[in-house]
This record gives C-alpha cells, structure tokens and sequence, in this order.
C-alpha cells in the first residue's frame, strides 16, 4: 500500500523525504525548534522547497541555528549574511533571526526553554487537525493567531498567523498528517 501524503509532499524526493522524516513530528528540542522557525520565516513569499534546498547553507551560514552564538551577531555578521549567496538575502529576515534568538537566549537565561514556551500554547499536546489529502491546510487559524499575538508581545519578529500556523504544524504543535 502506497503511503499517503499531501499533494505538496510529492512534488519532489526532497519533499517526500522532509514529509516522511520530519514535517509534523513532534520537536521538544530548542536549537531545531529555532532552525525550523528561522527556516519558515525565511520562507514567508516563498515555496518551502527553495528553502528547504537551501537548509544546509542556511546552517552553515547561522551556526548550525546554535541560539546563543546567533544572539550575539553583530555588524560583521550581518554584513557576512547579507553577501551569502547561499541563503536568501532580506533584511528584514535576517534581522528577524538575530532578535529571535536573542529573545529565545533570554528565556533560555531566565531557565526557561523555548519548547516549554512552544508546548505549553497546546497544553503540552499535540493537536489533531483532521482533513482529507486533498483538501488544502488553512493558511491560519485561532491558535495560530492567539500563538502570534503573543510572541509578537514577547519580542519575536515575522511571526505572522500564517508563518506560525506552517510553523506549528511542521514541528508538530498542531498534528496534520495524513
């Protein structure tokens, strides 16, 4: 029997790969937690494939997404971001992931972990989104908007309902697999 996916997940070995690997598996772990939110943030106007493609420059290029050594970047960093051809290049996402960092290493001071932050919106777990394969994901939803509301108020950046509801739903807050 042929394993279901989304039509998305088919689109490529890669995509089928993260599907099956990763995508909607529950993740408790801060430095992938802050991988994946990056990656998704650099994703918004964008497909997930290019960025997908582009994970490992993407590690490269932030320190293996290390949320301590990312907090600190200062000019210098900013100016090697800016010129690495292997990322995408915007401003406003590179800004984003240096102060999401910085917001995820003051909770990480304050003895917090950031999965504890993430988990605790869902009491800790996961939420079954029920669908049918073809039927499209909703581009946002009241969880969403309420996890966005306040992250925004907690510091975060580009971290719209639509970024957080792909977001939850790739780390494994929402369950929306097939």
């Amino acid at each position: 029997m042929a394993k279901q996916r989304p039509t998305w997940a088919e689109s490529s070995d890669l995509m089928r790969n993260y599907y099956d690997q990763l995508w909607g598996y529950p993740i408790h772990d801060d430095r992938l937690l802050f991988e994946m939110l990056t990656l998704e943030l650099f994703q918004a106007g964008l497909s997930w494939e290019i960025i997908w493609r582009r994970r490992a420059a993407f590690e490269q290029a932030f320190d293996h997404f290390v949320v301590r050594q990312v907090a600190s970047y200062g000019e210098t960093d900013w100016v090697r971001l800016m010129t690495d051809a292997g990322i995408i290049r915007n401003r406003r996402k590179i800004a984003a992931t240096i102060n999401n960092a910085q917001v995820i290493k003051g909770m990480q001071d304050r003895g917090q972990r950031f999965a504890d932050y993430l988990w605790a919106f869902v009491d800790h777990h996961p939420q079954r989104l029920r669908r049918a394969a073809d039927e499209p994901m909703p581009a946002q939803t009241d969880l969403s908007r309420r996890i966005a509301r306040q992250m925004k108020r907690d510091g975060f950046k580009f971290v719209g309902p639509t970024i957080v509801y792909s977001y939850i739903t790739a780390v494994g807050l929402v369950n929306a697999r097939l």
